[in-house]
């Protein structure tokens, strides 16, 4: 494994480090729980020690004291401002997964240039409708409402949580139903899709990845073109998993800040790092 790996991988046992919730066979309720972590990464894995961002965000809006949490968006803001998709590319326990899955010897599909940028909305659109229209506006009778992506969409919940909890406890077993089968279609499809298609998930699905995308261009977490370095080669592009032309858009809110392109530039014009 490379530097970004090893990074991805400690980020994600950190993030799930209560190893004792998979022997008890149960969720960790601790104090930090309250805090979200800055990658997509499942309240009900045994393992969590902090919350989902997303999820929480679904919580408050469709709770009945709260229809706005300053706390949780500020806190995605502050990620956001401070690092852009940095997360998404070293710090995402579900990135991670999918980048160890692309590893594997297949051959690779390169998607259509149109199809591809249409499919690239379609995460700000699952962002706007099912994690904050929805839990706003679609309640029960008693003034509540589901965490809708977490409970018909995300896939790192069926993995990190739905899985291991319904294996690890018999009597689960007997409630699976359409809506788990679903989910389960669902994280299968984004398995195998991963094996072809570089990160499928970040590039049309992931509403945490639509919110930080929006930071990208201003975050102090840059990348930066030295012009009088820069030839024009192309490399960087070739180079790219997210299909970006890089010597042109280096923040591209598409990019994850994997930093392939630096490693790759001939004449080491791409820089990076924190600016104000």
């Amino acid at each position: 494994m490379d530097k970004r790996n090893i990074t991805q991988l400690i980020a994600t046992l950190l993030t799930n480090a209560n190893f004792k919730g998979f022997i008890e066979k149960g969720i960790y309720q601790g104090d930090t729980k309250k805090l979200c972590v800055p990658g997509l990464n499942c309240y009900s894995c045994p393992g969590a020690l902090g919350s989902c961002p997303i999820g929480s965000l679904q919580a408050v809006l469709g709770s009945i004291k709260y229809n706005f949490s300053y706390y949780i968006v500020g806190l995605m803001t502050l990620f956001g401002v401070v690092f852009g998709r940095f997360i998404c590319g070293w710090l995402c326990p579900f990135g991670f997964f999918q980048d160890l899955l692309y590893k594997v010897k297949v051959k690779k599909v390169k998607v259509n240039k149109t199809l591809d940028g249409a499919l690239k909305y379609l995460k700000y659109v699952i962002l706007l409708v099912f994690v904050i229209i929805l839990p706003m506006f679609v309640t029960n009778e008693f003034g509540l409402s589901k965490p809708y992506f977490c409970e018909f969409i995300c896939p790192a919940g069926t993995l990190e949580g739905g899985i291991p909890l319904v294996l690890l406890n018999e009597s689960l077993r007997s409630t699976i139903g359409f809506l788990y089968a679903w989910k389960l279609f669902i994280l299968i499809a984004i398995i195998i899709l991963s094996t072809f298609v570089y990160r499928p998930f970040c590039r049309y699905l992931c509403p945490l990845g639509a919110f930080y995308s929006i930071f990208n261009k201003f975050s102090f977490y840059k990348y930066s073109i030295d012009k009088e370095k820069c030839v024009g080669c192309n490399v960087c592009t070739k180079k790219c998993h997210m299909d970006i032309e890089v010597y042109k858009k280096p923040n591209s809110i598409d990019c994850i800040r994997c930093g392939e392109c630096v490693k790759s530039c001939p004449t080491n014009a791409i820089k990076k790092g924190f600016k104000l």
